[in-house]
């Protein structure tokens, strides 16, 4: 519900947050996210469908995950920066909603 309520300026402003975060918990990440903002925001953008979409079809989105970690893998990129980035997933979000509850 929350990604599903997302205003059109809060995107960015999260994905800005999730990359920050990660980056500072994670700095060898960086080495792995070369590509461009848009880029970024695209990954990002597929990440909160993915969230979406764990409700509707949590068998077959666990099939989709599975295969997109096997194919990280595949590329090198060290499993030790996945927990990093759900951390900093977990924390965008935490502090988006206790802002948008501070303003209420």
């Amino acid at each position: 519900r929350f990604i599903r309520n997302l205003s059109e300026e809060s995107i960015p402003r999260l994905c800005r947050d999730v990359y920050k975060r990660f980056f500072e918990q994670a700095p060898s990440g960086q080495n792995y996210f070369k590509q461009s903002t848009t880029r970024l925001y695209f990954i990002a953008s597929k990440v909160m469908e993915m969230c979406m979409e764990i409700y509707k079809r949590p068998r077959e989105l666990m099939e989709d995950i599975s295969a997109l970690g096997l194919r990280h893998v595949g590329y090198g990129i060290p499993t030790e920066l996945f927990m990093p980035f759900v951390e900093a997933w977990s924390q965008a979000i935490y502090a988006m909603n206790v802002d948008e509850d501070s303003r209420i």
